[in-house]
């Protein structure tokens, strides 16, 4: 858990405020006092001791942050910006990572306290606003969603008229959330590097006075002004940790996760992250969807806002760009994050290679590994149990009275559940449940005469060569298809 989240600081303020050692106080009064002091952060607390959160191990999963944090370190490639000029005077050494989980878990590595500009990733926030403010309806009168396969600042116009790359240079109304999105922490803003926008910006001049002449302006729209204000937006200062909360409040479905504020309309996150994900890379946003399949948005500063919905958002930030205008340690990040975890939009698919899932507990999968075996015997289903002993699970896995799908199979009289078993899958068939009753046990239990004869025969081979625990037979693997 991070240092500084906004709903403990309270809380332990009240624990210097209150006197709670037993040695001061009565028992009752003693306990008295911490209810008094946990009463607000109570469901908060719960979910951390009984590991509810989303990411359970959240030590474990920063560890491998970490591991990734320090390879991606390495990349050396890429220039820093210096079209604009106050842009160039960062170093290229500078890397920072943090992130914030839908559940207010945080963590950060390297210079994730040095303030830098949004630049263009002020953009899916300037939408998102603009549609939780106006309308999906209204917004998508003036902006396009299709992605233009253009650079980001190309001089151009789709066939209806409209500047088609939402994430392009161009801004709609922006009100006065971003601090709310941000969770209330650091959110400046770089004078320096707004006067050094407007001084430079001669292309976000010609794109506005085209737009201009292509009535693309909101009737009483002021395009200086506009331009001005959205030289503003890009020149606002986040820090890598209140960036990630802001990629954390888009995860949570416009919900900021640290104070807990409805900022942002579901509809309005879910257009931004259809967005994001389609648009929000510059010319590699086609490669960002298919490698790493995650909405995330770029910004020539060297940030990457990276939004794993429903689990968490990530900052990412190095000056050094690639030659479209991407972070090269940022893209790098991203990729080496999805090559170690499930978060692919399309890495859950059946049969598809696994990768870790921090959001599972241990055990998990072995529990629904048992599950899922145990069913498939009960319900006599042959085939489902075929797919399991090709996917390499344990055939001989226990359920909690140590009962096997034998077991299982032999009460409900199941004999092609048996003899796929044992023949196929060669489960021990001398396995005791927790009342001491092998799987022939069962069957004679329950009078399935044809099962007791296919185990007790199958019993009869085990004994006369004297085993008890069954290695997987190769050979019969082909009988399985």
């Amino acid at each position: 858990m991070h240092t500084q989240p906004a709903c403990l600081p309270v809380c332990m303020c009240d624990f210097d405020r209150y006197p709670i050692s037993l040695a001061v106080l009565p028992a009752n009064s003693a306990l008295s006092s911490f209810l008094r002091c946990v009463g607000g952060n109570i469901v908060l607390l719960i979910q951390a001791f009984r590991k509810k959160f989303i990411i359970p191990e959240f030590d474990v999963f920063a560890k491998k942050i970490n591991e990734i944090f320090n390879t991606v370190q390495k990349q050396t490639d890429g220039q820093v910006a210096d079209y604009i000029p106050h842009l160039s005077k960062f170093s290229p050494e500078l890397w920072g990572v943090s992130l914030c989980t839908v559940d207010g878990q945080r963590h950060s590595i390297g210079d994730t306290k040095q303030p830098f500009c949004l630049q263009s990733c002020v953009k899916p926030l300037e939408y998102a606003i603009a549609v939780h403010e106006a309308g999906t309806e209204k917004v998508h009168r003036y902006v396009g969603m299709e992605p233009s396969g253009l650079k980001f600042n190309k001089l151009s116009l789709d066939e209806e008229g409209e500047q088609d790359l939402p994430g392009s240079n161009k801004a709609e109304k922006f009100d006065y959330f971003v601090k709310k999105i941000a969770g209330h922490e650091y959110v400046g803003f770089s004078n320096a590097t707004f006067q050094s926008e407007k001084e430079t910006g001669d292309r976000n001049f010609a794109i506005g006075y085209y737009m201009k002449e292509k009535k693309c302006f909101p009737d009483g729209a002021d395009m200086i002004d506009a331009l001005d204000f959205y030289f503003q937006l890009c020149s606002i200062e986040v820090t890598c940790e209140s960036g990630s909360i802001m990629a954390a409040t888009l995860a949570n479905g416009g919900i900021c996760p640290i104070t807990g504020e409805h900022v942002l309309c579901a509809e309005a996150v879910r257009n931004t992250l259809s967005l994001m994900h389609s648009c929000g890379m510059y010319d590699f946003s086609g490669q960002m969807a298919f490698h790493v399949g995650l909405p995330a948005k770029s910004g020539v500063s060297g940030a990457v806002l990276l939004v794993v919905p429903n689990v968490m958002g990530v900052m990412c930030w190095s000056p050094p760009l690639d030659r479209v205008g991407n972070s090269v340690r940022g893209i790098r990040f991203c990729q080496e994050l999805v090559s170690h975890f499930n978060f692919h939009n399309y890495d859950n698919l059946r049969h598809f290679v696994k990768k870790q899932d921090p959001r599972r507990q241990d055990g998990d999968d072995r529990n629904e590994s048992v599950f899922n075996l145990m069913f498939a015997a009960y319900s006599g289903d042959v085939s489902a149990l075929r797919r399991f002993a090709l996917s390499s699970m344990d055939m001989g896995l226990r359920d909690y009275d140590s009962r096997t799908a034998l077991h299982i199979a032999a009460a409900e009289g199941h004999i092609d559940v048996v003899r796929f078993l044992t023949e196929t899958c060669k489960v021990n068939p001398l396995v005791k449940d927790r009342w001491g009753n092998l799987p022939v046990d069962d069957a004679m239990q329950f009078g399935h005469d044809a099962v007791v004869k296919v185990l007790k025969d199958y019993q009869l081979v085990c004994k006369q060569h004297a085993e008890t625990e069954f290695p997987p037979n190769i050979e019969t693997v082909e009988r399985m298809v």
